[in-house]
């Protein structure tokens, strides 16, 4: 890998996306800021320290979009050394309540996200004898998690699918490994609950469940992101990594 990374990061101009670009940004990476809508990602790109950095438009369920945009990324400022997979989506339903269309989305957001992405920039890793990889899933992955069944389950995917691509490509030098946060305060979780009609409500219970009694913040997954697409993280693969204020402990 080249002095200075390519690191692409799904979601990137989300709360979680966004944190993780600002950290590998400040120390000299160069950030492809891939989101579902370009004016975002390109607004999040421009706003990194150093120059360089280019914010792409990427639906990352889609897997002929996913290509292609790794193909011009490639052409445009290289091939990708670090790939980050934080683009996430879900509500708050109990299970008996979901619908297929739901499941569908829930599925081709959060466990074929990290498969298209890691399909398409594996190859030229593998001859370049060296990457990283690093999805961010959830501690509902671990644990499981009641009103995110689904969700809980295509984490938990990520996780095994993770462990399994780690094995087959360690010998390139490739690591791939997982950062699972607990509750998190970011827009996206703050929605969910308001659509439970007891936003606040529902936020103090998960504050009180955390031991460090309050809830994660982006930039608390962000260094863990940043360790793990390091050269200090280059014997460790196949990982997966709590950030959870010590909620999940077993």
């Amino acid at each position: 890998m080249s002095d200075r990374k390519v690191a692409l990061v799904t979601g990137g101009a989300g709360a979680i996306g966004a944190a993780v670009c600002e950290r590998l940004a400040g120390r000299g990476d160069r950030l492809v800021v891939a989101d579902l809508d370009a004016g975002p990602a390109a607004a999040t790109a421009a706003g990194l320290p150093g120059d360089g950095h280019l914010g792409v438009a990427m639906d990352v369920a889609d897997t002929d979009n996913v290509r292609q945009v790794v193909t011009q990324v490639a052409e445009s400022v290289g091939p990708v050394d670090i790939l980050v997979n934080v683009a996430g989506w879900d509500r708050f339903v109990p299970f008996v309540d979901t619908t297929r269309e739901f499941w569908d989305q829930v599925i081709a957001v959060n466990y074929r996200g990290p498969l298209n992405t890691a399909h398409a920039v594996v190859p030229s890793m593998i001859e370049r004898s060296g990457g990283r990889i690093v999805s961010v899933a959830s501690d509902a992955a671990r644990v499981g998690s009641s009103l995110e069944t689904v969700y809980s389950g295509a984490k938990g995917a990520v996780v095994a699918f993770s462990k399994s691509l780690a094995r087959e490509v360690a010998r390139y030098g490739i690591t791939v490994n997982v950062v699972c946060p607990g509750p998190t305060d970011t827009p996206l979780i703050r929605s969910m609950a308001d659509d439970l009609g007891s936003g606040e409500r529902f936020m103090e219970a998960l504050v009180r469940a955390i031991p460090m009694r309050r809830l994660g913040r982006p930039e608390d997954v962000s260094p863990a992101v940043a360790f793990l697409t390091s050269d200090d993280a280059s014997f460790i693969t196949g990982q997966t990594l709590s950030v959870s204020g010590g909620l999940t402990m077993a």
